[in-house]
């Protein structure tokens, strides 16, 4: 019998996906004329499923230099990926717009010595960049308006923020602001929970050279007026905001639990009876250190959303108007803006566990205060008919006051302001976090006293941190001494505090309060010659500066610490005077109760004299142009987000 012709073959100790071995051989070192690959091969590249963590940990691990030898290949697959999303063939289309996320978010975010020339000459070549772009965007255009299903499309928008996040600093992506994606990605919407990526994509290119060129994205945000697209933007932004809340309370609980029989029993001492709850998970972190860093994690890149919140909310006050006022879909549910607002509250509470949430935390505040700065949309703020419940950080004491109702959105504006000051002092003080804070309770004062609006809150904690302030600039005053916001930040605190003082009885609900506020003055009042010492340099005429107070107040920074030294010496000299009438008259303790306090205070209004103190409750307002540094750290912050989203 003759042999046979076939010889047997060892089993491999493993088996190996074949899309493996076409990587390797697409990304091998070889010379541009042995990197022309035939139609057989990208058919079969791009019918198999990608694999994304191999072709990741392959590009990971090759260097500039060496994608820069095979360039030929690399254009190759560029190209040819561009053809497979513009044929809309089935499995073909998906597995190119995979493959390109990946490529585009790890070749991309490599460092080179002449970005812009040599990612082209990596994606394209400097003869065929125009051609090949404009068939890539057109694509990407295509595939995101017109695309089959709702997964597809949105692999193409992150195809879109790979190359607009890892080409932000070149000129490639000027191909997206010359064609107009914003009526594709607004078909991309209709679900809030698959909202983030099209608005992301959006708010990344409404940034693009903003300052430097006319951008026509940022041109869609002024003029768009359609109401039901600007609520699916918001329902989505609501949906981000809740989703990126939750990721705090997943590391600690801050809601206590109500009553419970488990919970009397461990108080009278019985708990061996009571049920067990075991089948209960904790969701408390295992461990203060754990917990620490598990919060400087957050918030995660989700919050880039943020970013297009402000440039919506700054371009268009429809969509301002709408964010605020939407209402809950279920009675379950939270508002749109209550997210934003419970959020923010959050990411302040633990600003200062990274310059990513002081970032992310100074660009929130900054959109309240675009919102309070619209006499339209404050009056709102302040009226009973938008009240609403929103849920705010408590995982650290001191912790907030609890209330149980709904409130005006500026009882929250004031809480999560005073929740700031009190968990962010550190010696390294972030100042621009703490003027941008200042600013939010002078402008909701400033509309109070503007409205002559008596409004109830719970005022004596928030004269309690304002001075709790004033105690630590004045003892870690060296620390802060040099920094080149300070005069801003003496500004504003000076500001507000004697606004307080000077008009809370315009604004302030009853006398108790505003008699609570001088008594606190007093009690500190010997803070306030140290802290004008401490700042001398900033008391002197030529430093004011017009950052924070307009330019009509007549008030300098000198008059207002002296108007609230004069307040304090002159309710003091009272009050030791009443305590000399008591020990008089009487052998036992020379305090005096909190009645006799009052009176004493009330009384000394009519021979209080302070300077005058005009304009007060004027204000500078929101001016992009003036804070571009700001706003540009926070697109740059916003782009290293989208880029880590897109790639995890």
């Amino acid at each position: 019998m003759d042999a046979s012709p076939l010889t047997r073959q060892n089993r491999p100790g493993s088996f190996q996906p074949k899309i493996h071995l076409l990587y390797e051989q697409l990304f091998e070192a070889h010379d541009d004329a042995e990197s022309d690959f035939d139609d057989g091969f990208w058919r079969e590249f791009f019918l198999l499923r990608p694999d994304k963590a191999n072709l990741r940990r392959l590009l990971e691990h090759t260097s500039v230099d060496d994608l820069l030898q095979i360039q030929g290949a690399t254009q190759q697959l560029f190209r040819q990926a561009v053809a497979r999303i513009n044929s809309g063939n089935g499995g073909a289309d998906e597995s190119a717009l995979d493959t390109l996320t990946v490529f585009l978010n790890i070749v991309l975010a490599k460092r080179y010595t002449n970005p812009s020339s040599e990612i082209i000459a990596l994606l394209a070549g400097l003869d065929q960049v125009d051609t090949c772009f404009l068939h890539f965007v057109d694509a990407i255009e295509s595939v995101i308006g017109l695309g089959g299903s709702a997964e597809i499309r949105q692999k193409a928008v992150e195809v879109a923020i790979a190359l607009t996040a890892g080409a932000y600093q070149t000129s490639l992506v000027s191909y997206f602001t010359h064609r107009d994606l914003f009526p594709s990605l607004m078909t991309n919407i209709d679900d809030p929970h698959q909202g983030l990526r099209p608005i992301l994509l959006l708010g990344l290119l409404a940034n693009y050279n903003k300052f430097e060129l006319r951008n026509p994205y940022r041109s869609r945000f002024e003029d768009f007026v359609n109401n039901a697209a600007i609520q699916k933007i918001i329902l989505a932004i609501g949906s981000v905001c809740s989703r990126s809340r939750d990721l705090y309370v997943a590391i600690q609980e801050d809601i206590e639990e109500g009553w419970t029989l488990s919970n009397t029993l461990k108080y009278i001492g019985l708990g061996v009876l009571a049920p067990s709850r075991s089948s209960t998970p904790t969701r408390i972190a295992p461990g203060i250190d754990d917990s620490k860093e598990l919060f400087s994690t957050l918030p995660e890149t989700d919050a880039c959303i943020l970013l297009p919140i402000y440039d919506f909310t700054n371009a268009n006050k429809l969509f301002a108007n709408t964010f605020i006022t939407h209402p809950v879909d279920t009675p379950k549910n939270e508002t749109p803006f209550s997210a934003f607002l419970s959020l923010t509250s959050y990411v302040l509470h633990h600003a200062y566990r990274s310059p990513r949430s002081t970032l992310y935390g100074h660009l929130n505040l900054i959109t309240v205060r675009i919102l309070l700065e619209d006499q339209s949309l404050c009056t709102k703020i302040f009226s009973p008919d938008f009240s609403i419940a929103v849920r705010l950080c408590r995982q650290r004491p001191p912790f907030l006051p609890k209330t149980s109702t709904l409130r005006p959105l500026a009882a929250t504006l004031f809480d999560i302001a005073i929740d700031t000051i009190t968990h962010n002092l550190r010696r390294r003080l972030s100042v621009p976090l703490y003027i941008a804070t200042l600013n939010i309770i002078h402008r909701l004062l400033s509309y109070l006293l503007m409205t002559r609006t008596r409004f109830s809150y719970h005022w004596p904690l928030l004269w309690q941190t304002l001075l709790s302030l004033l105690r630590f600039l004045t003892t870690y005053a060296d620390a802060i001494r040099h920094d080149p916001d300070l005069p801003a930040l003496i500004d504003s605190f000076l500001a507000v505090l004697s606004l307080a003082v000077c008009s809370g009885e315009i604004f302030l609900p009853d006398n108790e309060v505003y008699d609570d506020l001088f008594y606190k003055i007093v009690e500190n009042g010997h803070l306030l010659p140290r802290f004008k010492s401490a700042f001398s340099h900033l008391f002197r005429p030529s430093t004011v500066t017009p950052t924070t107070m307009d330019p009509h107040v007549s008030a300098s920074p000198s008059t207002l610490i002296d108007t609230l030294t004069i307040v304090s010496d002159h309710f003091t000299s009272l009050l030791e005077e009443e305590k000399g009438k008591s020990s008089t008259f009487s052998s036992g303790s020379k305090n005096l109760s909190p009645k006799e306090v009052s009176r004493v205070i009330r009384k000394g209004y009519e021979s209080l004299r302070v300077p005058e103190t005009e304009g007060l409750e004027r204000w500078v307002r929101w001016r992009e142009v003036d804070e571009k540094g700001l706003v540009k750290k926070a697109g740059r912050q916003a782009v290293e987000d989208a880029r880590r989203l897109v790639g995890s």
